[in-house]
């Protein structure tokens, strides 16, 4: 989606909207970082090795960017565009319910006794 609302950008507009350093090193290329310019890390990726845990983690994180997407369509007039995002935000929203449904099966099983 950002390649396809930049490629017709000029660099005057690119400055102008505050991708200037972006263009200088990159050229149109993507360079993934939060809206505060700080770059994407693995170390953002968590995991406790408890499946539950684990799982709530990826709740928040799902939850997180159905936010991101739904202040995104807010932000744009462009049909398009919020049709794609829309559809993204969806897609996030069902990734939750389905992690929801996992915590519940394995919380009936952790408590359902086991014979070996």
């Amino acid at each position: 989606m950002i390649y396809k609302l930049t490629k017709d950008a000029s660099v005057d507009q690119l400055e102008e909207a505050g991708l200037g350093p972006n263009y200088a090193q990159r050229d149109s290329a993507l360079f993934y970082t939060n809206s505060s310019g700080v770059p994407f890390t693995a170390a953002y990726i968590a995991a406790k090795g408890d499946p539950i845990a684990d799982l709530y983690e990826d709740i928040a994180a799902e939850e997180k960017a159905r936010a991101t997407y739904q202040w995104l369509i807010d932000l744009t007039d462009d049909v398009d565009l919020q049709d794609s995002l829309k559809f993204l935000r969806e897609r996030e929203i069902v990734h939750s319910l389905r992690f929801r449904e996992a915590v519940e099966i394995l919380k009936d099983d952790r408590e359902t006794k086991k014979i070996f």
